[in-house]
């Protein structure tokens, strides 16, 4: 099966024409194309996302099943559960959105991989997607400790469809207090999905499932037409997740 090949501006296949299993790729797309705003926005809000690697062209793809965390089926472990309750009142912890993009973007782009020796956030993934903070349509969820940036994440919103990309941590639990911020955003804003992407077993205990790709993508096409809520966390978000009585990192 021949992989179409994009020229800069055409639109991108119908997500239902990515390769499947018995192809040699599966969930692969297309190729080619460019990583401006427009293009980035007609790729996630049609259930397609680039991924590639140095010295690959741009990949476009679209697996079947989609790996998703519904905010209602989160789970706070034990563990986190207590690192959050231990920053009761000390004031040393302060969930930030958006106010270091790039910093955080550039963290995830250097943090290891399990299984990858490189990484493939590259410098025009990097530039790609700090446009799309620019024009309002990438955040980043961060983690303050000690006045320092700690761990975080960034995303792709449009509308109240959020699109999880990658995540830091430099301190234990870092990465981990910032999702849990995400999706306590999300719960309180009626954000009922996050895209995960893909597969693995560390989403998957945390309660991501896996969709149909079809399902996804009709999700997908009625949340981004929804009013996108104001990115901004306050500390009573906590209680989508924690007791109100719970005082928890700002």
């Amino acid at each position: 099966m021949q992989l179409p090949w994009l020229d800069p501006g055409d639109p991108l296949p119908d997500a239902a024409l990515a390769w499947g299993e018995s192809d040699p790729v599966p969930g692969l797309l297309a190729a080619g194309g460019r990583l401006d705003v427009a293009s980035l926005l007609q790729a996630y809000g049609n259930g397609i996302f680039p991924w590639f690697s140095d010295g690959q062209p741009i990949l476009w793809w679209s697996p079947d099943p989609r790996m998703v965390l519904q905010t209602a089926d989160f789970r706070l472990h034990r563990s986190l559960r207590k690192t959050l309750a231990a920053f009761r009142g000390r004031g040393s912890c302060e969930i930030r959105i958006d106010h270091a993009f790039e910093s955080v973007i550039a963290a995830c782009s250097q943090a290891p991989r399990v299984g990858q020796s490189g990484t493939w956030i590259l410098p025009e993934m990097v530039a790609a997607y700090v446009a799309m903070h620019r024009e309002g349509h990438a955040h980043s969820v961060e983690t303050w400790i000690d006045g320092q940036l700690a761990g975080g994440l960034y995303c792709v919103a449009i509308g109240r469809a959020v699109f999880g990309e990658s995540m830091f941590t430099r301190r234990p639990d870092a990465s981990k207090i910032a999702l849990a911020a995400l999706v306590a955003f999300c719960r309180r804003h009626g954000i009922a999905m996050i895209d995960c992407q893909q597969k693995t077993g560390h989403l998957a205990s945390l309660g991501a499932r896996e969709m149909p790709r079809q399902r996804f993508v009709s999700h997908v096409a009625h949340a981004r037409r929804e009013r996108s809520p104001q990115w901004r966390f306050e500390p009573v978000y906590w209680t989508e997740l924690l007791p109100a009585r719970t005082s928890t990192p700002t």
